[in-house]
């Protein structure tokens, strides 16, 4: 464990030192305390006896006082070593998989590009002014209701967002098998414990204390959460979610760059794809989980690429990451629009998510996956940019005419 955990952070086999180091002297406090109550039995039955012959007990009750005082201090050291192990066992990222390379975000592999540049016959702007110029981005009235980061989209605009939303979801669930479920936005700890979003990212999330309620950063968080504490059984394998939610995170453009436009916002739009799947299928369903976002992307027309992220930037519950990253010619960046992630069984240890393959075999957990399929508003983004028109006009790809109702986007609709 310490060995997989250095190829992450070589800080992070001191941790299990930590918590090793600790949990001996909770082992050593439990069996002096089993001693000590030995002891203490032995010395109670000696003071009534002594009672019974009329001799005089008060030394030895004497030190049955003291053999309760030591063991209530011990276990207070067990109490203590309980919650040291268990909120630091939480914050323990995941060991990578074999196939990760080792390093920082630098050494992120990019395993695959797919389209062609977009060419232009002008200087391509980027999509805030696009979507100012067509009045369909109200990034200044967005700041006076909430604050930066969190935009406004108007008229076109926000149809658009929803044309994108339906695709996203149809597909999943008429070609790639899911099955959509409408979950709630806001999660209690637990929830966010059994994903990996607590303790660790508590000051990244956005929190309702009056409730003790969380609002979800993904809906990652309520779906895999849904057969949390349950033992499903070997023919309920495969189950496969797909959800469309808000996704509320803090920390989005704290580091100060990348803010402007709808490139880091803390309130956006995401589709979900979630997998329950044996732990022998666990990466050959990575591909086909990454496979579906992709398709999305080539039917948007979208040049995007495949990148299989270093252990240094990968998340802390996943054990292998495809990070998928759109073009966007107006900003001349590569945009991450989707990361799709299997975590082994990381979560469900966490969630106590379990099957059986059979009634008389001990049950396994099981292990989860998801991936964004898609994230928006940054298709948004790379759609406009992607798709701008010297006049100011947007041309739309052609599977989204039926969902918005036009073939374009310009400053007169």
């Amino acid at each position: 464990m310490k060995a997989a955990l250095a190829k992450r952070d070589a800080a992070l086999p001191q941790a299990v030192d930590d918590i090793l180091e600790r949990d001996e002297a909770r082992r050593e406090a439990i069996s002096e305390v089993n001693e000590l109550k030995a002891q203490r039995n032995a010395a109670s039955k000696q003071v009534g006896e002594l009672k019974r012959a009329g001799e005089d007990a008060s030394e030895i009750i004497e030190q049955t006082r003291a053999l309760g005082q030591r063991i209530d201090d011990l276990d207070d050291v067990v109490r203590d070593a309980d919650a040291f192990i268990r909120h630091n066992l939480l914050l323990v990222p995941n060991e990578p998989h074999d196939r990760v390379p080792v390093g920082a975000e630098e050494d992120n592999e990019v395993l695959s590009t797919w389209g062609e540049p977009a060419t232009f016959g002008f200087d391509p702007v980027p999509h805030w002014t696009i979507g100012e110029a067509l009045g369909i981005l109200d990034l200044p009235r967005g700041s006076k209701i909430s604050g930066s980061g969190f935009p406004v989209l108007v008229g076109r605009g926000a149809r658009l967002q929803r044309a994108l939303i339906n695709f996203f979801l149809d597909v999943h669930t008429s070609e790639h098998g899911y099955t959509e479920v409408r979950v709630p936005y806001l999660v209690n700890p637990d929830s966010m414990t059994g994903t990996g979003q607590l303790p660790k990212f508590s000051e990244e999330s956005y929190q309702s204390e009056r409730d003790d309620l969380w609002l979800v950063p993904t809906a990652e968080v309520p779906v895999t959460n849904l057969h949390r504490d349950e033992l499903l059984t070997a023919d309920d394998l495969p189950k496969r979610y797909t959800a469309y939610s808000p996704c509320f995170r803090r920390e989005a453009g704290a580091a100060g760059k990348d803010t402007r436009g709808l490139l880091r916002v803390h309130q956006f739009d995401k589709v979900e794809l979630v997998r329950y799947e044996t732990p022998e299928r666990s990466l050959e369903a990575l591909e086909e989980l990454t496979r579906e976002a992709e398709t999305l992307l080539e039917r948007l027309g979208l040049r995007y690429r495949r990148l299989l992220l270093a252990t240094g930037d990968l998340g802390q519950s996943g054990a292998m990451t495809y990070d998928l990253e759109v073009w966007a010619p107006g900003v001349e960046m590569w945009l991450e629009v989707s990361s799709c992630t299997t975590f082994t069984d990381y979560q469900a240890r966490r969630a106590n998510i379990r099957f059986r393959r059979a009634q008389a075999e001990k049950p396994e957990f099981v292990h989860t996956l998801n991936g964004s399929g898609l994230a928006l508003p940054r298709v948004v983004a790379a759609l406009l940019e992607t798709y701008q028109e010297a006049d100011g006009s947007v041309s739309l790809p052609e599977v989204l005419h039926p969902y918005v109702g036009a073939e374009r986007l310009t400053a007169s609709s």
